[in-house]
């Protein structure tokens, strides 16, 4: 029970517009923030930014 609590699964959608999602897990007490990260999305052919979905 306690790796749901710590580490839970989030959803990145891409900020192109494409509506591209990646899915991954964070650790809450390191980035307790919403997570950005530059990932490929081939949608957009391109690296962009990928925000935390809540």
């Amino acid at each position: 029970m306690a790796r749901t609590e710590l580490r839970p699964v989030v959803k990145l959608r891409s900020t192109a517009g494409t509506g591209y999602t990646y899915v991954t897990r964070k650790n809450r007490r390191n980035d307790p923030d919403r997570l950005v990260l530059r990932k490929y999305d081939p949608l957009a052919r391109r690296h962009v930014g990928f925000r935390e979905e809540r």
